[in-house]
């Protein structure tokens, strides 16, 4: 029988404890419908070591969250992976270089639109300054380019001081007004075709989306601007992906712009999508068959 590993987050990590578990099962009830046995495995496992994986037909790292918080031990994983020639989907080095948010200035030279950004080894509170003079910006955003899940993001306004600011690289953006008035849209594509795509809104006075600060979901049908710009996305990383989330948002001008590529450890947002599931499926066993 076809063996698929999904890896986890490490047993260690209890800050996903309560949520981990249910988005494995539906990922596995989906998966078993191709035929093949699913089996849950930590990647902190598989570090330095990529034997624990090599008797695996297929390894998915859609659950491994956390691995912000280690980063460096992620890179090691993701070099220790594509040295052993895992069969690991998406492939280990697009795990790499997706892991640091840098690869949006990557994306943006090739004529990718993404929000006005300032790039920092390090932020202080003369960049913040200086950031609101040079956009005008009522309000921005400062998060580290390692993160996820709004890990350590700060929404500042003007004269506001920069405390608990990220440690090391980061990001500064001109907060986007569209996130609170039209919410943030992701586009799921499996196989590089499209499956569905879901709106993400804050609840009002916030600005996090995410589900654990009571984002509110909805499936939706993207219109024929946000489409293409997510093809061009995909178009531009020009790699073999099983699956990809493209993250956009309106800018000030009304136009679509590239907030994240999610190519990790995405959320499908299977409970969203009219298909239940069956554009992963397929594209799932068309990669087993490939």
């Amino acid at each position: 029988m076809t063996q698929i590993a999904v890896l986890i987050p490490d047993p260690s990590d209890r800050s996903y404890i309560g949520r981990w578990p249910e988005v494995l099962e539906r990922l596995k009830a989906t998966l078993e419908s191709t035929g093949a046995a699913v089996v849950a495995t930590p990647w902190t496992d598989h570090v330095e070591d990529a034997s624990g994986l090599a008797a695996y037909d297929l390894i998915l790292p859609v659950i491994a969250w956390g691995y912000h918080r280690d980063h460096r031990r992620w890179l090691k994983a993701c070099a220790t992976w594509t040295e052993a020639g895992l069969p690991v989907a998406n492939p280990a080095q697009v795990l790499l270089w997706n892991s640091d948010k840098a690869y949006l200035a990557r994306l943006a030279d090739k004529g990718v639109p993404i929000p006005p950004t300032r790039w920092t080894d390090g932020v202080i509170q003369d960049q913040v300054d200086a950031a609101f003079a040079e956009t005008g910006a009522p309000l921005l955003i400062v998060k580290p380019t390692v993160s996820a899940g709004a890990f350590r993001t700060l929404r500042l306004a003007p004269g506001q001081p920069l405390i608990d600011a990220p440690e090391g690289a980061a990001m500064i953006q001109p907060y986007l007004k569209s996130i609170e008035t039209e919410g943030e849209t992701s586009l799921l594509f499996f196989g590089g075709r499209f499956s569905h795509a879901v709106n993400k809104r804050p609840v009002p006075g916030d600005f996090r989306i995410q589900m654990q600060f009571g984002g509110l979901y909805t499936t939706v049908t993207p219109d024929a601007e946000a489409m293409a710009l997510a093809q061009q996305v995909l178009a531009a990383i020009d790699e073999p992906l099983l699956y990809a989330r493209i993250d956009l948002a309106r800018d000030d001008a009304g136009a679509w712009v590239l907030m994240e590529a999610e190519l990790i450890e995405p959320d499908f947002y299977l409970d969203h999508d009219p298909q239940n599931g069956a554009g992963f499926a397929e594209a799932v066993k068309a990669r087993l068959e490939a």
